[in-house]
């Protein structure tokens, strides 16, 4: 009878816990596209819960698959500890800069569509005001649904 192997070599401990915490870092850019989608269009605090609780079903999903297929189904808590590591380092480093960017970039597209957007408001304000006058002073605004028997 053939049995597999049950336990890992140090090095295979140490092959687990370095993808887990590179996995942790690849999930702090997934969270940051949740963080760029709270800053582009806020919203209520429930769909941020609903946003969090999609991105940590999302790892779970990802634990498991990573233990399925790298770890021969053996789930350990140092795979969550790397992933943990990885976010935590990724978020406090690179993520602050990505986040910096993104505000500033956000920044200048809503400056670039203010530009552009201001002077059609304008004409779409001078033109809903004038009919709305026109309505005002007229006192039948619509002559052809008269009863004219």
């Amino acid at each position: 009878m053939n049995v597999p192997e049950t336990f890992f070599t140090i090095e295979e401990e140490l092959r687990l816990f370095l993808l887990s915490c590179a996995a942790g870092a690849v999930f702090g850019v997934y969270y940051d596209i949740f963080r760029a989608l709270r800053l582009t269009v806020p919203h209520h605090s429930f769909f941020v819960f609903l946003e969090d609780l999609l991105f940590l079903l999302t790892y779970g999903v990802f634990l498991s698959c990573f233990a399925a297929a790298e770890a021969r189904g053996v789930l350990r808590g140092y795979y969550i500890l790397g992933g943990l590591i990885g976010f935590v380092l990724y978020y406090f480093t690179i993520g602050k800069f990505v986040v910096g960017f993104i505000k500033k970039l956000i920044k200048c597209v809503k400056k670039m569509l203010n530009i552009i957007y201001k002077p059609i408001r304008k004409i779409i304000y001078k033109f809903v005001r004038n009919n709305v006058n026109a309505v005002k002073s007229n006192k039948n605004p619509t002559p052809h649904l008269q009863n004219n028997d």
